[in-house]
């Protein structure tokens, strides 16, 4: 399967040809809407203007699960679009998260517990055991000066086989990553940082853009 999310994740529509169906489960050559991984949400996607309910991973392979009486065969060839506007706030919001992880990574030393990016918000938990409120005047500045600079976000492969991938930004870090992001730090933009106290030795920081 060609995951063309990952060569340009500006696509917003893509034609291709159904490889393989299962009953409600359909199988394209090649795909532009990306399914739930690394805390990043689905896409919202349509086949032929028919709602994608979900989608999951096998074997490096997404399977997308249609309604009933879908009417798509093995051998057709459909249109699929995707929720640009949703698709883009994730895009975002995903590299924002990552930022802050890397800093707080850097600077404070934790280890992430757990992840999540919606349309609305993203949020970053980690094994703490002090208020984390302290250092996010400290945090925002670090991630502001790297927003300013709109500095290049580097993707590639770090292995095709198995499908692994990375982005990189020269001088601040590399990291793995299997996502959507945006060209430059600049087309991320500014966040407003908030801490939440899920539970005992847990530190959560609340993302959210201040232009969606």
């Amino acid at each position: 399967m060609q995951k063309k999310f990952w060569e340009d994740p500006y696509l917003q529509t893509l034609s291709t040809t159904i490889v393989s169906v299962n009953g409600n489960e359909v199988l394209p050559q090649e795909t532009i809407a990306f399914s739930f991984s690394g805390g990043q949400e689905s896409d919202k996607a349509w086949f032929n203007d028919i709602e994608v309910i979900s989608s999951r991973i096998s074997q490096g392979l997404i399977i997308y699960r249609l309604p009933e009486g879908h009417g798509i065969n093995a051998g057709d060839t459909i249109n699929m679009k995707i929720d640009w506007t949703r698709r883009y706030k994730l895009m975002r919001l995903h590299f924002t998260a990552e930022l802050i992880l890397e800093l707080v990574t850097k600077y404070l030393k934790l280890k992430k517990v757990g992840a999540h990016i919606s349309e609305d918000k993203a949020r970053i938990d980690f094994k703490a055991d002090f208020n984390i409120s302290k250092h996010l005047d400290d945090l925002l500045q670090r991630y502001n000066e790297i927003i300013a600079k709109d500095l290049p976000i580097i993707k590639d492969w770090s292995d095709i086989e198995t499908q692994r991938r990375f982005w990189k930004i020269d001088g601040f870090a590399q990291v793995p990553c299997g996502g959507t992001h945006v060209k430059t730090t600049g087309e991320v933009g500014f966040v407003n940082l908030k801490r939440e106290h899920p539970g005992k030795g847990i530190e959560r920081i609340e993302i959210r853009l201040i232009n969606p």
